[in-house]
């Protein structure tokens, strides 16, 4: 039995930039026309795939057209990707992931991003993409809510360990759902005393100074002997309650873009347009 350290990027691997949405808004206005006005409410721990179809909804636009969006962001992203973009690593991960190997686990990714994206973003911010079992990562391009997320994650994992690092409440009550333990680390837009709130086994300030406390609670959460019940998860399921069996294939040349073929192995560079 394997145990999976399943990492969030933004707020956890990679620190947040204020501008973090531009790109959001111009895969859809290169797709609708129309630039988003409207912004929705605390997007943070959404997946892509739910913001991208909340944004076109607040604003009016043709949510049918969300396939060509996520495909555009991808393109966007590889663009940025191209001019030498630089995101900041939080402070501690690098260390933080080296630990977790060396006590024989394996690290790997849960993040509302598509595969693409998440590849970028951890090249921008010099964080080593191979340091992760890309086989199993799970991706929330083609999740409708976070809670869809875990449940498949959960789902893919039964009969290992796993565990969720993350930065936001909504990782850890997506964790909960799914019963999957949580680690919270402050290092996103919500401090300590929020994250307190989730049902974390540890919330730490960073990686740095709290990763012996994180050590410990994985190890306890993870050891023989443990408690082993978990809440009832429920199958994964679409926002009207309708079930999604898989992953939707992306079309081989994409009439323009949140919800990509599912792509957990080794991430090629999306075509240029």
């Amino acid at each position: 039995m394997s145990t999976y350290i399943l990492w969030d990027i933004d707020g956890t691997l990679v620190c947040n930039t204020p501008n973090g949405g531009a790109l959001y808004l111009d895969a859809i206005e290169q797709v609708t026309g129309t630039r988003p006005t409207e912004r929705v409410s605390d997007p943070h721990g959404m997946t892509e795939g739910q913001l991208l179809a909340a944004i076109l909804e607040v604003n009016g636009l043709d949510g049918s057209r969300l396939e060509e969006v996520l495909y555009q962001l991808d393109v966007l992203s590889r663009e940025q990707h191209e001019r030498g973009h630089v995101r900041d690593a939080c402070v501690g991960v690098e260390a933080a992931i080296d630990a977790m190997t060396n006590r024989g686990w394996t690290n790997a990714l849960l993040t509302g991003n598509g595969p693409h994206r998440a590849r970028y973003k951890l090249l921008a911010a010099g964080i080593d993409p191979e340091l992760f079992d890309w086989d199993h990562s799970y991706f929330g391009h083609q999740s409708p809510t976070r809670h869809h997320l875990t449940a498949g994650a959960r789902a893919a994992l039964d009969g290992h360990d796993s565990v969720i690092i993350g930065d936001t409440p909504n990782d850890g009550l997506a964790a909960h759902s799914a019963g999957i333990p949580f680690v919270a680390v402050a290092t996103g837009i919500y401090p300590a005393d929020v994250l307190e709130t989730t049902s974390a086994l540890v919330v730490v300030d960073d990686m740095e100074s709290g990763l012996d406390d994180v050590l410990d609670a994985i190890e306890s959460a993870t050891s023989p002997g443990r408690d082993d019940e978990h809440p009832e998860v429920s199958e994964p399921q679409g926002e009207a309650g309708q079930l999604i069996d898989g992953p939707r294939e992306r079309p081989e040349v994409a009439p323009g873009d949140e919800l990509l073929h599912e792509s957990q192995g080794r991430v090629e560079h999306p075509p240029a347009p």
